[in-house]
């Protein structure tokens, strides 16, 4: 057995904590690379306590059932007499191909998107293309305006800050958006999950969403407008939630989800190929995952992932510790890595090492779109709340 780092091997005879300046939770592999993270008296943290808290307010068992079994017949309703029901984004990882694989079995009629922004590893595309043989769904491919979204990733490189994955992740869900308002379809459903992502600590992330902040960010450091890429800040979501009535649903909440079983059905029934950590299907994220933020911010997000699944039951502590004491990633394939994300970047060995080391900066400290959120709450929140009503009733009518 592996013991925590927080505790000392006299002190655990004794049964004493040791106070150290780092600290790992006694339950799972949460520590203080969180800035936030807290701890009881048995040293447990906060993640393991929330956890549990929210869970007991989610729906379990019959209940969840039920809530699934409506929302299948909102969606067949409401998609009736249409080309398409629903709309599935894919990567090829293992959430995503999932939600695929449910979506057969559920006879459902998706339009299947693919979200390319030039950094997709052979073996996404390889695990896409196997999932689409077997089901028979419809592809569309997003191809991101290459020119532009490199200047944006280029600017976020420039600025200094963490969450160098909000170019690519504010994208793909204005991807979605803006093909499903262009397909009449009403429904997104989305691998997003609270079994396998819901511990993520704040500081180490950034708001996806946040369109003033982005902006920002690319008018400082960015070399060519934005004209093509899919943006979607505050007004472009509501506008898509009340005008278009467009509903994004995360439906792996509302079924029994284990990554590790999804991951053996997928290779079972598919013929779908690991790529191993999570995300590690985008060339780019297994970079910025298994180089830039261990190296530069401290950060090893494999410590969120794995705890989830400590939370969810699918490892034990131990075999996530015996995990973190291994490399991120091949050291070989990361220095080749750091070569191929410079150059397709446009910048220079020299001038790629001199941005991974300046000082780091805050994403707050270019502004946020904070107060023009909360405007957008107070004014719009009771109208949509009417506009979804009324599309449920649609969808109830439709279905009788």
């Amino acid at each position: 057995m592996v013991s925590s780092p927080l505790i000392s091997n006299d002190a655990t005879e004794q049964g004493l904590l040791v106070p150290d300046k780092f600290r790992m939770c006694a339950k799972t592999v949460m520590d203080t690379t969180d800035p936030d993270i807290t701890f009881d008296d048995q040293g447990v943290s906060n993640w393991w306590h929330d956890f549990h808290a929210e869970r007991a307010r989610r729906l379990e068992g019959e209940l969840r059932d039920a809530a699934l079994k409506a929302k299948l017949e909102e969606i067949r309703a409401v998609g009736a007499g249409r080309a398409f029901d629903c709309l599935i984004g894919v990567s090829g990882g293992v959430d995503s191909s999932y939600v695929l694989h449910l979506a057969k079995t559920w006879s459902l009629r998706p339009l299947v998107l693919h979200f390319d922004n030039g950094w997709n590893d052979e073996l996404a595309v390889f695990n896409i293309d196997r999932l689409l043989k077997k089901t028979g769904f419809q592809l569309q491919t997003f191809v991101m305006h290459w020119p532009e979204f490199r200047d944006l990733q280029r600017a976020y490189f420039r600025a200094s800050v963490i969450d160098l994955e909000v170019p690519t992740d504010h994208m793909i869900f204005g991807a979605m958006n803006k093909v499903a308002s262009q397909n009449g379809i009403k429904h997104i459903l989305a691998g997003t999950n609270f079994a396998t992502e819901w511990v993520m600590p704040r500081a180490w992330v950034y708001s996806k969403f946040d369109l003033v902040n982005l902006t920002a960010i690319h008018r400082r450091f960015g070399d060519a407008p934005l004209k093509r890429l899919p943006k979607l800040g505050v007004w472009q979501r509501y506008y898509y939630d009340i005008v278009e009535g467009i509903r994004t649903i995360n439906i792996l909440d509302l079924v029994p989800y284990s990554k590790s079983m999804a991951k053996q059905l997928l290779i079972d029934e598919y013929g779908w190929r690991d790529y191993g950590g999570k995300h590690y299907e985008s060339v780019f994220t297994r970079f910025y995952q298994g180089y830039i933020l261990p190296r530069r911010f401290g950060v090893d997000k494999r410590k969120a992932h794995l705890s989830n699944q400590i939370l969810n039951n699918e490892i034990t502590r131990e075999e996530a510790l015996a995990e973190l004491a291994r490399p991120t990633d091949d050291r070989t394939r990361q220095e080749y890595e750091k070569i191929y994300v410079a150059k397709k970047l446009g910048f220079s060995d020299a001038e790629f090492d001199e941005i991974l080391s300046l000082p780091t900066r805050r994403h707050e400290d270019y502004g946020t779109d904070a107060q023009g959120a909360r405007f957008a709450r107070i004014l719009l929140d009771p109208i949509g709340s009417i506009r979804r009503r009324v599309v449920q009733q649609r969808g109830q009518i439709a279905k009788e």
